[in-house]
């Protein structure tokens, strides 16, 4: 009895083994993200991002969200709503967000755009559109000028107010975008 248990388990086993190797993919025209290349079984490319290929050719990369970095704060200090990390923006947009009145001095803070080496293309102030003087969140607005020469990767960095100029009290968040109209 045990003998035929065995090799009824073993012929189970080899039988799904079977089945997953001939199993069919969704047509790749039906293919339109890489969540769904994958779910279809298509091969994924161990890179970064990852990308998943159909039979026709087409490569689907994976979505990774890019994160603000914070130096010395957090979302708790400083969200920004607009753009978000890793937009594509025009040489004209505006930043927005809400900021901590403590992030301010005089109802504003300093907001900068590096080009792709570091270098500053645009330094002006977000300004505050409410009562800042509060522990509470006040929205900001900054509208940016890019140089008409540049286009390409940049770095959007919101700096916390410091009149006092003591490194103790810097504090930023930033991300990259990218600027191409």
């Amino acid at each position: 009895m045990k003998k035929i248990l065995i090799v009824f388990l073993i012929g189970l086993v080899l039988l799904g083994i079977w089945a997953s190797r001939h199993q069919k993919p969704l047509p790749a025209g039906n293919i339109l993200s890489f969540e769904d290349c994958l779910k279809a079984g298509y091969p994924v490319m161990e890179s970064y991002p990852r990308q998943c290929k159909t039979p026709d050719g087409k490569t689907f990369a994976e979505e990774v969200p890019i994160q603000p970095t914070y130096k010395n704060a957090t979302a708790d200090n400083i969200m920004v709503d607009l753009p978000f990390p890793g937009a594509v923006v025009g040489k004209d947009f505006s930043v927005t967000g809400k900021a901590r009145g403590t992030w301010y001095f005089e109802a504003s803070f300093p907001v900068e755009v590096l080009d792709k080496d570091g270098k500053r293309l645009v330094a002006i102030p977000a300004e505050a559109q409410g009562e800042w003087m509060t522990v509470n969140f006040v929205p900001f607005k900054a509208d940016i000028k890019i140089p008409p020469s540049y286009t390409g990767p940049a770095t959007l960095v919101l700096h916390k107010d410091n009149p006092s100029g003591l490194p103790q009290n810097e504090a930023s968040v930033s991300f990259p975008i990218t600027i191409e109209y």
